[in-house]
């Protein structure tokens, strides 16, 4: 007997490995169970306790760590990882090939785009004005575009857009857009450097990025 449940109207690929404790598909407030089709492409790796919420759309080679959330109506691509303990409101849009690392949080009506990487207990945020009688009509989430990075313990204040290719250091506090290409650090965020500008410490290649 499984040890996980599985809601009505969901439709589960091939070779899931699905953990102890596991929900899919759990209708949202308002909803009845099944009201909303949930597909999980082939090959999905969910671990133990994560919830995925009903209406999602998640393509193949999905993963989660332990205790990962993933509310209603998302839409996420193919060889997605999302990390132990993060969370992925919903409405958010996640591209191919995107990592969100452990404790993420991200919230309603973001974009991640394709290849993009979320670091370890980075915050994104979409209230301009927390308590504004208007602030839910204009929720807006960050757009972090394609191949950029946001590094650990890092926030990303509302309607944000970080480049293409760009790196957010560690502990950033990103108050306006990042061109692409580039390095930002400290609080607020200010540009360092290009990040064909870096190099490997360790001697292992001359430059660690492509682009």
């Amino acid at each position: 007997m499984a040890d996980y449940r599985v809601y009505a109207n969901v439709k589960i690929g091939k070779n899931a490995q699905i953990g102890d404790f596991v929900l899919i598909g759990v209708p949202p407030m308002g909803c009845r169970d099944g009201e909303l089709p949930t597909v999980v492409g082939d090959d999905a790796v969910i671990r133990s306790h994560s919830v995925i919420y009903a209406g999602n759309v998640i393509g193949d080679g999905f993963s989660t760590g332990h205790g990962a959330l993933v509310r209603e109506a998302n839409r996420i691509g193919n060889q997605v990882s999302i990390g132990s303990h993060s969370v992925v409101e919903h409405h958010v849009t996640v591209g191919n090939g995107v990592r969100i690392h452990s404790g993420a949080f991200i919230p309603e009506y973001s974009i991640l785009e394709d290849r993009c990487w979320i670091g370890p207990w980075a915050v994104l945020t979409n209230v301009l004005h927390p308590l504004c009688p208007k602030a839910k009509e204009c929720l807006k989430g960050p757009r972090i575009q394609e191949a950029a990075k946001i590094g650990a313990n890092a926030t990303i204040l509302p309607d944000i857009t970080v480049g293409k290719g760009a790196l957010v250091g560690a502990g950033a506090v990103v108050v306006r857009d990042v061109p692409p290409l580039t390095v930002v650090v400290g609080n607020p965020a200010r540009t360092i450097k290009g990040v064909t500008a870096l190099t490997c410490p360790y001697g292992l290649l001359s430059h660690p990025y492509d682009e």
